[in-house]
């Protein structure tokens, strides 16, 4: 189910207004740019996308197939192909990778500005088709597109001022932060900016109300579910770990170590430097972790469970119509049953119910003797060999009780996107499997 002219000629008016928008954001930014750096060559250019796009907006309000520009159906198709989870993963695992190795050269304002120019132009085009548009248009889903780029600025701007930072600090000079100190009164000079900000947003919000209609839906009726059934938008991360993971263990075990590895980070840290103001290269470590827990452990399930889950919970493309009827087969085995079953060709130890509580005890130990292993080995033998390793400067200057508890988090934490890998690549299902305790792992 693709683009057709009745759904172009529905969204021609939006199209038209979405490329005369993006032509005005241009045709100012070529003026500031004329006007106040006097770059005349930056100017041109820019003057001349604002003028293209002015051209894209006269074609999209057409309303025809032929005409509306939109893109190829061999690139969408491809797009779809590439969609997976693992391509995915990969995905913006490379992209958070070469952000932070290249971010000398992404914070520069124009590289910066056409890269946001093309996401938007991007984005656009791909709207043009019906499916893409069904979910990127949804009243539900649009405050999570606006918030996409809003999280992709202030990154950016974050990102900005540690590299001027670091340069700065290199140099032999102080931080922006500790030039620009001057303290200022709360009244009236932060509660006025408060003020307007304050009627700025409730004006957004009213404007915001009356344009895009709530997304108000049926009453709920236990004879009919939706498909698929969401969580709102701040659960969608942890809907999706339920995937992967027991109940207790991602709606649970999970986000209480998260809120106590929060609590504990001010007594783990040990380096005074980049306290009061933005750096990276002073905090590598922490910066590093931080982004990657909050950015590819969050965010990105967030947009995986919004824009790529679909009926019954299935994988879709973003230009896939999401069919209800679609069905993937996944044989999902617990890793007992790979071992003994598929590696050794015996049978699973069965426990026996008259059996003795300590025999019953050790069939199960027996049995889950595989996963057993890799766990002691991933969270007892891995510390003490990162600690002389990788790891060893940390450990000596934390001593080691918080080592132990810094390294333990990190592995916790690199728990969730290893089961994921295992999951889609081996059908893993579980490593621990106890049904007798309800103890899944």
């Amino acid at each position: 189910m693709h683009s057709n002219g009745l759904f172009l000629k529905d969204v021609a008016g939006f199209l038209g207004s979405y490329y005369t928008g993006l032509a005005i954001m241009n045709a100012i930014a070529a003026f500031l740019i004329w006007r106040r750096k006097n770059r005349t060559g930056e100017a041109v250019f820019w003057a001349s996308v604002a003028t293209a796009l002015m051209v894209l907006a006269s074609l999209a309000m057409s309303g025809s197939a032929t005409w509306v520009p939109h893109l190829p159906e061999s690139l969408r198709k491809l797009v779809n192909t590439l969609s997976g989870p693992v391509n995915y993963t990969a995905g913006t695992t490379a992209l958070f990778a070469g952000a932070f190795v290249f971010r000398k050269f992404f914070v520069k304002p124009m590289v910066a500005w056409t890269v946001f120019n093309a996401a938007l132009l991007l984005m656009g085009l791909a709207m043009a088709d019906e499916n893409f548009a069904s979910i990127v248009m949804k009243a539900d889903n649009v405050p999570i597109v606006g918030l996409v780029f809003l999280l992709a600025f202030f990154t950016w701007v974050a990102t900005k001022q540690a590299v001027e930072n670091d340069e700065r600090i290199a140099r032999g000079l102080p931080p922006l932060e500790k030039e620009n100190d001057e303290k200022v009164l709360v009244w009236p000079d932060l509660v006025y900016t408060e003020l307007i900000c304050m009627v700025a947003v409730s004006a957004f919000l009213l404007a915001w109300a009356l344009l895009l209609p709530a997304p108000l839906e049926e009453p709920a009726s236990s004879v009919k579910t939706p498909n698929p059934s969401k969580a709102p938008w701040y659960f969608l991360g942890l809907q999706e770990m339920l995937v992967y993971f027991d109940p207790w263990y991602a709606g649970v075990a999970l986000p209480s170590m998260v809120i106590f590895g929060l609590m504990a980070m001010p007594y783990l840290d040990f380096n005074k430097k980049g306290n009061g103001y933005y750096s990276i290269n002073e905090r590598k470590f922490a910066y590093l972790t931080f982004q990657f827990g909050f950015l590819e452990l969050w965010i990105t399930l967030i947009i995986l469970g919004t824009f790529l889950r679909g009926p019954n919970w299935n994988f879709f493309g973003p230009f896939e119509f999401w069919s209800p009827y679609k069905v993937e087969v996944l044989n999902n085995v617990d890793l007992p049953q790979m071992f003994w079953v598929n590696m050794l060709n015996r049978p699973l130890p069965r426990v026996a119910a008259d059996a003795p509580w300590y025999a019953q005890m050790a069939t199960i130990l027996l049995r889950e003797a595989p996963g057993l292993v890799i766990m002691a080995a991933y969270l007892f033998l891995l510390p003490p060999l990162l600690a002389v390793t990788v790891f060893r400067k940390y450990f000596a200057k934390m001593g080691l009780v918080r080592y132990l508890v810094m390294i333990n988090l990190m592995l916790l934490m690199l728990s969730l996107p290893l089961k994921m890998v295992l999951r889609w690549t081996l059908n893993l299902k579980y490593l621990i499997s106890i049904p007798e305790f309800s103890l899944n792992f």
